[in-house]
C-alpha cells in the first residue's frame, strides 16, 4: 500500500521529475522540481498559492501514488519533463496545441552559404544542431542577435556560389548582410562567419557579452532606461542559451542507460533513454532471480529479455556492469539492428554519470517503489500473459484495437489505439479518414482500415493479437484481411454486458469468459474505451476543421495540398497567423512566394 504521508518525508531534495497516477495507474500530471522534496510536498499542504486553485485540488483528490526520476540538473528535468508530457498527455497538465516541443538552433551547413534558423526539432539531415532549448523567445532574440553580429544571411533562396545574382537585398543595404548572393564576400570568408556563430553557441560568449555589457552601463548613465532594459534582456537570453544541458553534450546518438540495484529478495532494473542526445524518458523493471545469481548474469539476461521483444535498438548501450557473455549479446544486437551495437561500462566521463544517474534511480525505486512496481507488472504484463494463454502463445506484448466513428453519416473515420505491455502507447496511435465508403457501413469502413493499416509499413510494427469492438461479423473480416496478406495474427472480439462493457472475449468461434478479479478484462475494457475515445476526438477534430478551412481558402496561391500542409503543421489557424516568414517557408510544400502571401494575409 503507497502511503503517500511516508513517501513524501523520503523525498529527495534533488532536482528531477514527479509523475501522479491516480488508482487506475493513470498519469494525471508530470512536472519538473528544482527540488524534489519541496516541490512534491507542497501539493499535499494547503495554503500555497496556485496549488490551492480548483484545478489542483481537483487533481490532489484523485492521486494514489507518485513516483519520480531524478536527474543532474533542472534543463534535463524541463526537457524531461516535456518529453513525457507529449509521450502520455496527462489531463492536468497544459497540452502544447502545435505538440513542437523545446526548440534547437540549426545552422545548415549541406548549403554553399549556411542560414540559421529555429527547428522544432533536430533530424538526421547532416546539418548543425544547438540545444534543445528551454526558452523560445531566448531562442529568437539569439538568432537575430547572431545574424547581426556575423551578417549571415536571412534569405531562403538556393544559393550557388558560381552563379551570384546581380542585386542584393534589402539587409546588404542596412549593413545586416554581406550578400553573398552577389558574390560581394567570397564563400570562404563567409564559412569562417559561420564558424564563429557557432562558437558563439557553443559558448565562446565572453567578448560579446562584455560589450554588451558595456554598451547597458553607458545607456544607464545616459539615463535611456529602455534602452538598457533591452540590452539587459538580450544579454540574459545569451545566458540561457549558453547554458549546457550534461545528457545533450555527450553526443547526438542514441543510447540506453541501464543500471541495477538488489536487496535480499527483490531486483530493479533502470533503464534511461536517450535519443539524438536528450534523454527522453526512463522504465523499471521488477526482476527475479536466486540469490546466487552474480549482477552480471543478471544483467545478461534482463538486455536479452528486454531487447527480443521491441523494434528499436540503441547503437549504444551503456550498463553498470558489464554483462555475461557479452560478445555473444553483442553479436545478436548488431544482427537485429543491422549494425554494430556497442556495450561498454564507462569507468569515468559523463557517460560514467550517466550511469550514476541510472544507478540512483534504481536505487531509490528498490527502496520506495518495490511493491506498486509487482502490483503495476500484475496489472499489466500479467493481463497480457492471460491473452497469450487464451490465444496459445509463448507472449503477447502488442495489443491493437480499432472502432469507427460515423455520425449521421457525416465523416466515417476509425482509429488505431495500441497497447503495449498492457499500457497505452500513444504516440503509436494512428488515424483513418475512410476513402472509399460513404455513410454508416461499419463492415465495409473496417474493411478499408485493416487493409490499409496492414499493408502500409510506416504504421509500425505488427501486434500480436487483434481486438475488435463489433461481434462475429467484424471478426470474420479481420480474419479474412490476414489470411489474404498471408499474415498469422490472432483475432479476438469484446463481448459486451447490457451496460455496453467488456466481459468476455471470442476466439476461434468460442466465448471465453473471465474469472472474477481477471487482470485481462481490467485491461481490454480499458482499451476498448481509449478506442471508442480517440475515434469520437478524431471525428469532433475534423469537424472543426471543416469551420476553419474557408479562411485559407481565401489566401492566394494556397490550394488544397499547401493548406493541408499548414494545418498537419500548426494545428490551429491562431498558430498560422502568429508564424514568421521563415516558419512558413520552411513547411513542405510552401515556398518562398506562397509564405508571402500567408503572411500578407493575415498580417
Amino acid at each position: 500500500m503507497f502511503d503517500i504521508e511516508e513517501e513524501l518525508t523520503k523525498l529527495p531534495h534533488s532536482p528531477g521529475v514527479y509523475i501522479m497516477h491516480d488508482e487506475n495507474e493513470a498519469i494525471l500530471y508530470v512536472g519538473k522540481a528544482t527540488d524534489l522534496h519541496n516541490r512534491v510536498r507542497q501539493y499535499f499542504r494547503a495554503g500555497h498559492g496556485h496549488n490551492d486553485s480548483p484545478k489542483i485540488i481537483r487533481m490532489v483528490s484523485h492521486i494514489k501514488y507518485f513516483e519520480y526520476i531524478i536527474t543532474a540538473s533542472e534543463m534535463e528535468a524541463l526537457v524531461l519533463e516535456c518529453n513525457l508530457i507529449k509521450e502520455h498527455r496527462p489531463k492536468y497538465n497544459t497540452l502544447m496545441t502545435d505538440d513542437k516541443g523545446y526548440p534547437y538552433i540549426k545552422i545548415s551547413i549541406s548549403e554553399d552559404f549556411p542560414r540559421i534558423m529555429m527547428s522544432h526539432q533536430m533530424r538526421r539531415d547532416n546539418e548543425l544542431y544547438f540545444g534543445p532549448y528551454t526558452d523560445r523567445k531566448a531562442v529568437h532574440d539569439t538568432i537575430k542577435l547572431i545574424k547581426k553580429l556575423f551578417r549571415l544571411r536571412s534569405c531562403t533562396k538556393k544559393l550557388d556560389a558560381s552563379q551570384p545574382e546581380e542585386r542584393p537585398c534589402l539587409y546588404h543595404q542596412i549593413g545586416q548582410c554581406d550578400a553573398p548572393c552577389t558574390g560581394h564576400i567570397s564563400r570562404e570568408k563567409y564559412l569562417s562567419l559561420v564558424d564563429r556563430a557557432a562558437g558563439f553557441l557553443n559558448g565562446n560568449t565572453k567578448e560579446v557579452l562584455n560589450e554588451l555589457k558595456n554598451q547597458m552601463k553607458k545607456q544607464a548613465e545616459e539615463l535611456d532606461f529602455e534602452a538598457a532594459a533591452e540590452t539587459r534582456d538580450l544579454i540574459d537570453s545569451i545566458n540561457k542559451i549558453s547554458e549546457k544541458q550534461r545528457v545533450n553534450n555527450i553526443s547526438s546518438e542514441d543510447r540506453d542507460i541501464i543500471a541495477l540495484a538488489r536487496n535480499d529478495t527483490d531486483i530493479v532494473v533502470s533503464i534511461f533513454f536517450v535519443r539524438d542526445g536528450t534523454l527522453i524518458g526512463r522504465e523499471a523493471h521488477h526482476m527475479s532471480a536466486e540469490e546466487s545469481d552474480s549482477d552480471s548474469e543478471i544483467m545478461t539476461e534482463f538486455i536479452k529479455q528486454y531487447y527480443i521483444g521491441i523494434p528499436f535498438i540503441p547503437k549504444e548501450i551503456l550498463t553498470v556492469i558489464p554483462p555475461a557473455k557479452d560478445d555473444i549479446i553483442t553479436e545478436y544486437l548488431s544482427e537485429r539492428k543491422g549494425q554494430k551495437v556497442i556495450i561498454k561500462t564507462p569507468q569515468k566521463g559523463e557517460k560514467k554519470g550517466l550511469i550514476k544517474l541510472a544507478e540512483d534511480n534504481a536505487r531509490l525505486i528498490l527502496s520506495q517503489d518495490i511493491e506498486r512496481i509487482k502490483r503495476v507488472e500484475k496489472r499489466t504484463t500479467g493481463a497480457c500473459q492471460e491473452i497469450a494463454d487464451i490465444v496459445g502463445l509463448e507472449n503477447v506484448k502488442r495489443l491493437e484495437a480499432y472502432d469507427i466513428s460515423n455520425i449521421s453519416g457525416y465523416h466515417s473515420v476509425a482509429s488505431m489505439v495500441v497497447f503495449v505491455d498492457g499500457k497505452p502507447k500513444r504516440n503509436a496511435y494512428r488515424k483513418f479518414r475512410l476513402k472509399t465508403i460513404d455513410g454508416p457501413d461499419d463492415y465495409g469502413s473496417m474493411k478499408e482500415v485493416l487493409s490499409r493499416r496492414f499493408t502500409n509499413d510506416k504504421l509500425g510494427d505488427y501486434p500480436d493479437v487483434i481486438m475488435m469492438d463489433g461481434g462475429k461479423g467484424q471478426i470474420h473480416i479481420a480474419e479474412m484481411i490476414m489470411d489474404s496478406l498471408g499474415l498469422d495474427i490472432p483475432v479476438c472480439g469484446m463481448v459486451k454486458d447490457d451496460n455496453h462493457r467488456t466481459r468476455a472475449l471470442i476466439y476461434k468461434e468460442q466465448e471465453i469468459d473471465f474469472q472474477k478479479g481477471s487482470e485481462a478484462i481490467h485491461m481490454i475494457t480499458a482499451l476498448q474505451d481509449e478506442t471508442h475515445r480517440f475515434a469520437i476526438n478524431y471525428h469532433k477534430q475534423l469537424r472543426s476543421s471543416e469551420q476553419t478551412r474557408s479562411i485559407l481558402d481565401d489566401i492566394p496561391g494556397i490550394g488544397p495540398k499547401r493548406r493541408k500542409a499548414l494545418l498537419l503543421y500548426f494545428k490551429e489557424i491562431d498558430a498560422i497567423k502568429n508564424a514568421s516568414l521563415e516558419e512558413l517557408t520552411a513547411i513542405e510544400g510552401m515556398n518562398q512566394k506562397s509564405a508571402e502571401e500567408v503572411y500578407k494575409f493575415f498580417n
